[in-house]
This record gives structure tokens, sequence and C-alpha cells, in this order.
């Protein structure tokens, strides 16, 4: 009886070991397959509808180029973006440069891959704006110049903590013009967070988006907005004054999609603006094996992307797509992570 005993549970626990060592096996070798579908992350900026046809426009060439079936993993906020591609629940992610630095704080085998290219074509010129607008220039502006003096104690809309132009650079330039007054001689990015009584500004608010911060500003629920360029352009159009320069008013479109369908024909007008770098492609090398990151970085790169007009749009086109074709040169370029140091040095 006691031999029969023993019999049985030897045989229990080599069941059990052996279906242990199958299922860690079982594991490993899944761990080490690269899957067939490669999943994009996009910011809520790129999210919007209006942008689909460029979103399936990149897939559909990725698809032909990996032979891998891709997916879109639109957002409505930043840090599921920034963690989709940090904890391998995304293969790819179009971030802003902050974005990229945090995912890449968060796991060091995301890697930068491209970035759109300046009119010149090269990593030379990349670079986009940050505005700070208002809906009326004139109010702040002091000896014929338009200064930020009077956007203390006004309520002040940001896209999110974790956006480059919407908040690490506009925040940085703010500190560092008010750091030079005795009053604010303390005053850290941080403390702009937040609005409040005792606070650098009245309220803070945060638009999810550009575009949110944007229509934060439009509908009289910001004084103040920090949004870029890029983001925007598809939905407003100069009215007067220069592009990108202080004192430039911009109209939304009659046709603009949503959230600015809702403000169309309302003007904001530019108090300050800053060279921003641009967003990088990203992957996580994690998951993306060597042999696919070199087709899709060279798909990226093709002829095919940049003379896309559904990506890369021509000036007087009407479609919405990610970038803007104006000297014909633009591109997707290669880029290094240490290209993205001066962003870095704004969070010293």
């Amino acid at each position: 009886m006691k031999k029969s005993i023993m019999s049985i549970l030897m045989f229990v626990i080599l069941v059990v070991f052996t279906g242990c060592s199958s299922s860690s096996s079982t594991g490993d070798n899944a761990k080490g397959q690269e899957d067939d579908t490669l999943t994009i992350a996009w910011l809520p900026n790129e999210s919007g509808e209006d942008l689909g046809e460029a979103r399936d426009e990149i897939g559909r060439i990725l698809e032909e180029t990996t032979g891998k079936k891709v997916e879109h993993k639109t957002t409505t906020d930043y840090n599921i973006a920034i963690e989709a591609i940090a904890n391998g629940n995304a293969d790819l992610a179009f971030l802003g440069a902050q974005g990229y630095i945090e995912a890449k704080n968060k796991n060091d085998k995301v890697q930068s891959l491209v970035v759109p290219s300046g009119e010149s074509g090269t990593l030379d010129d990349a670079v986009y704006n940050s505005w700070l607008a208002v809906q009326n220039a004139e109010d702040y502006k002091m000896n014929d110049e338009y200064t930020i003096d009077d956007i203390q104690g006004k309520k002040f809309s940001f896209v999110s903590n974790s956006s480059t132009s919407g908040f690490k650079v506009p925040s940085t330039g703010i500190v560092d013009y008010f750091s030079q007054k005795d009053k604010f001689k303390e005053l850290k990015a941080e403390d702009l967070l937040e609005g409040g009584k005792d606070k650098f500004f009245s309220e803070v608010l945060y638009g999810g988006s550009h575009q949110g911060s944007a229509v934060n500003l439009l509908t009289g629920r910001a004084d103040v907005a920090a949004f870029c360029d890029t983001c925007v352009n598809n939905y407003v159009e100069l009215a007067d004054g220069e592009e990108n320069k202080a004192g430039a008013v911009y109209k939304v479109k009659k046709d603009a999609a949503e959230p600015f369908n809702t403000v169309v024909d309302k003007e904001f007008s530019l108090i300050s603006v800053t060279p921003v770098l641009n967003a990088p492609f990203v992957v996580n090398t994690e998951l993306v094996s060597e042999e696919t990151r070199e087709k899709i970085l060279e798909t990226l790169m093709s002829d095919e992307i940049a003379n896309n007009e559904k990506v890369f749009v021509p000036e007087d086109s009407k479609l919405s797509g990610l970038f803007k074709k104006a000297s014909g040169k633009e591109r997707l370029v290669q880029v290094e992570d240490d290209w993205f140091n001066p962003i870095r040095e704004l969070s010293k």
C-alpha cells in the first residue's frame, strides 16, 4: 500500500515538474518570436478622424514592405501612448521629443527612428514652433513689442505635462523670463502645473491635445494657451501678419473638422513663438527584430512616403496629412538619440 502511494506521489511530482518545464520552455520560445502584427501608437494630436487617411496610408505601405499586419492604437491621453511603447503594448509610436525621452527613461529599448525634415530635406531645420496664443495680442504689447509680462494671474491652458511644445518648452520659457524678476526668482516649472490663489496662474487647464488647448482659448475657458503650429495648421489660416511671428492673427477655417467645428471663424493671436525639435517615430527594439527595424527605417525614409500626398500634403491640397510639403524636399530622415539632448537639457 505504501509503495502504491509513493508511486502515485512520484507520478504527480513528475507530471507537475514536466508541466512547469514545458510551460517555461514554451514561454521562452514565444518571447523569442516576433509578432506578425505591428501596432503603432499615436498621440491625441494625430488620433483624430481627419488624419485617419494619413495613418492608414503609412500602415498600408509598412504592410507591403514588412509583410506584417499594421494596427493603429489611437489615444486620448499622452501618457497612454508613452506607456504603450514603453511597456510593449505598441511596437512603434509617433511621439513628441519629450514623450520619446519619457518613454526611453522608462525602457531603454525604446529607440528613435526618424523625424520629418525641414524644408531643406535634412535635420538642419527639422523644427516646428511652440506658440503662446491669446485672443487679443494688443493687450500684451509693451513699447511696440509683444511680451508675456501680463500672462501671470491669467487662466492658462497647456496641452499635457508630457508635451514638448505644449508644456516643456513654454514652461521653461516662462520660468526663464519671470525668474529674472525679484518677485518670481524662485519660480520653477512645477509651480505652473496648477492654478489658484497664490499660484502663478489663477487657473491651469490641460487640453489633452494641441487642438484641445487651442479650443480652450477660443471658447474663453483660457486667457492664454500653449500649442504648436503643425498640430493646428489643418484647421486655421493666417488672417493677418507674418506666419510664426508674434502679432500674427490666425482664423479658424469655415470647414474645420472637430474640435474646431464649434469655433469656426474665431481668431487668436500669437505673443510668443519658440522653435522646437521635430517629433520622432520610435520603435521598441525588444519587440521588433533588427531585420524588421531595417525594413521599417528604409520604408519611412523612402520616396514612396515622401512623395505620398496623403502623408506629406502639398500646400494647396485640401487633404489633412501628417506633414506639410512646402519646398518639395521634405521627407522623413533618420535621427539618433543624442539629437534630442537639447530637450533633455530643459529638465536640468
